[in-house]
Parts: C-alpha cells; structure tokens; sequence
C-alpha cells in the first residue's frame, strides 16, 4: 500500500485493519452468492511489518455443484479488491485522525 502519511499502527489499529479488510471480503460475496451455495468460505486478513505495512488477503471458498458456471475466480478477484478498498479508507481515516 502507498504510503498514506499514517503513523506507525498499535496493536489495536492493526487488528482493526484486518478486521475491516475481511469484513469487506465477506459481504462482497454474499451480496453476490447466496450463503446456501457457499460449501467453504475462509478468508484471511494478514498484516506484516510497520513501514511499509504489507497487507495479504487470502480467500479460500467453494461453492455448491449447483454453481458450477459461476466466475469464482472473479468473484475473489472483486472480493479482494473490496478488501484492499475499505482498508485503505480505513488507514486515511486513521491518517486524518492523527494530523489533529
């Protein structure tokens, strides 16, 4: 991620990062498959390091057979970038929060 003039993360603000990142994953795909046609959903939020902070988001999901013509690669491509999206307004609020 650029560098958003953030301060170095607490604990706290890190576990929040992920937090937001998942959460963002996981109502993407279920505003696009319905839970019932989800067999596997696992995602994963991890944050390594201060500056630069590296941010992997990994998910891991198996739909129904009845989803067989489903995109799923696409589907955690768009996922991924919505968890990278609410991250990052997620860092510029804590960017603004510490210039005050």
């Amino acid at each position: 991620m650029e560098d958003l003039g953030i301060p170095e993360l607490t604990s706290e603000q890190i576990e929040g990062l992920c937090g937001v990142a998942e959460e963002a994953a996981r109502k993407y795909i279920l505003s696009k498959v319905p839970s019932k046609r989800i067999e596997t959903l696992n995602i994963s939020v991890e944050a390594e390091g201060a500056k630069p902070l590296t941010l992997t988001v990994d998910i891991d999901i198996e739909l129904s057979p009845l989803m067989k013509n489903f995109e799923v690669q696409k589907l955690v491509d768009e996922a991924v970038k919505e968890a990278f999206t609410s991250a990052e307004k997620y860092l510029r609020k804590l960017a603004c929060n510490s210039h005050r």
